[in-house]
């Protein structure tokens, strides 16, 4: 039995442009963002009585967004952790507020500047769990301090299982930076080839610059999630949440400073979650129409494609050649460009442009869509959604 699906609905999105140095700090862009999502579903500010923050850093506080808006009467509001592996989860977090009443228009949002991330937040989940599991104490010193390496020693492994080769990585990378150029607001709008990916400089052995994400964006992403009875009488058609995901994992310490020293590491937190996410949704991975799945380094997604069973673990390399991920291709992913072309929101753009792609408004819209898996971040906590029409 299944009490989920279908009864709640993302009605509106809400974002800002995404762009390098803007000035502008993660309440103002927080704020922007949740009036944009409260704008395209013809709401009003008023009617927002919950709020889920993903929550990374010390960045746009739900009571001070409460009071920035003139809220007084937020009945729910939860802050969910998990660094990139949340994103999904706060609409999950939200859906269920709803659906049991607990309030009736959810706002769940991510705001992000790199300056918070980083040397502006000192007393974040990620610096505190870091010292209680002993990253700092046992990793850190001996060079192991960029979160790349993690992944590039996953990569490797899975080259060294697999068969899997840096041009096959870099066929994600290509289908990116195609969709970006079509996404007016994507920041890198160039296309590339897999040759200008091979001739991209090395960061982290087999990791090349056109591998990774961009790291320094600042923006701010926002949707509204009510019940699909709600949804019938507002503006925008509405993207209803068949089935919702969320999993500290088997190995709730490795997240991806830890992740190495796992029993396998080319099985990530997805392949946990994946078949409650199917058996929820009545689906299979054969009846998703396009994926937005987490693509912080090219490698990232290669290994969510294997774990949510779009192919056999070790053939997700032979699965993104020969544009079989491109839009027109057998799996559109990352229709937006994701991390690796639009901007970098942990997770948050993948959720906006699920939700596009199920109104039929994407820049590289999936003709004929139904549904859309989105898909947040592994190593470690994660979470994903299934979104239908």
């Amino acid at each position: 039995m299944n009490d989920f699906r279908d009864k709640c609905a993302i009605v509106g999105i809400g974002e800002t442009d995404y762009c390098v140095n803007s000035g502008r700090n993660p309440l103002a862009l927080a704020l922007e963002a949740i009036r944009n999502a409260i704008e395209d579903a013809g709401l009003t500010v008023d009617q927002i009585d919950g709020i889920v923050k993903s929550s990374i850093d010390a960045s746009a506080s739900d009571q001070i967004i409460a009071a920035n808006l003139g809220l007084s009467g937020v009945t729910y509001s939860s802050e969910v952790t998990g660094l990139g592996g949340a994103a999904c989860a706060t609409v999950a977090h939200a859906a269920m507020a709803v659906a049991s009443g607990f309030a009736n228009y959810v706002v769940c949002y991510r705001a992000f500047t790199p300056f918070d991330f980083i040397e502006g937040a000192k007393h974040n989940q990620t610096t505190l769990w870091a010292r209680q599991a002993g990253a700092g104490e046992f990793l850190r010193p001996f060079g192991w301090s960029a979160m790349i390496d993690g992944f590039a020693m996953h990569c490797q492994r899975h080259m060294h299982e697999y068969g899997t080769t840096s041009r096959q990585l870099g066929a994600i990378a290509v289908a990116a930076r195609k969709h970006a150029a079509a996404n007016p607001k994507a920041i890198r709008q160039e296309p590339i080839t897999i040759e200008d990916h091979q001739n991209s400089n090395m960061i982290s052995q087999p990791l090349r610059e056109l591998d990774c994400l961009i790291s320094a964006n600042d923006g701010a992403c926002a949707v509204i999630v009510t019940t699909a009875e709600r949804a019938k009488d507002l503006k925008q058609r509405p993207a209803k949440i068949m089935s919702a995901a969320q999993s500290l994992g088997s190995n709730p310490m490795a997240t991806w400073e830890m992740s190495a020293f796992k029993p396998t590491i080319t099985d990530s937190e997805a392949k946990m979650i994946a078949p409650h996410l199917f058996r929820k949704a009545g689906l299979k991975p054969e009846d998703i129409d396009v994926a937005q799945l987490y693509d912080c380094f090219t490698y990232t997604q290669l290994v969510l494609i294997e774990d949510y069973g779009f192919c056999k673990k070790g053939e997700g390399g032979e699965f993104v050649q020969d544009g079989r991920i491109e839009i027109g291709g057998e799996l559109p992913i990352n229709t937006h460009g994701g991390h690796l072309g639009e901007a970098y929101i942990h997770g948050f753009t993948h959720i906006v442009e699920g939700v596009k792609q199920m109104r039929g408004t994407s820049t590289c819209q999936v003709e004929d869509a139904e549904t859309t898996l989105v898909a947040s971040a592994v190593p470690g906590p994660t979470s994903a959604l299934i979104l239908g029409r």
